[in-house]
């Protein structure tokens, strides 16, 4: 009797995850005008900071 309920009860823990609903892709936004500024903003910060410490170490 154990044997059949241990049989059962991995031929469903197997089985559920072919009854699972599938996967839907979720849909990109586009970006915003403001979130488009702050990002070429911080791009700008960037590469005035790597300017900087290149800067720096070509001193030493």
């Amino acid at each position: 009797m154990r044997r059949i309920l241990l049989i059962l009860s991995c031929a469903a823990t197997v089985a559920s995850p072919a009854m699972a609903k599938g996967f839907d892709r979720p849909v990109p936004h586009a970006q915003s005008a403001t979130a488009e500024f702050w990002f070429v903003l911080a791009c700008i910060a960037l590469v005035m900071a790597l300017a900087a410490v290149h800067m720096l170490v070509m001193r030493r």
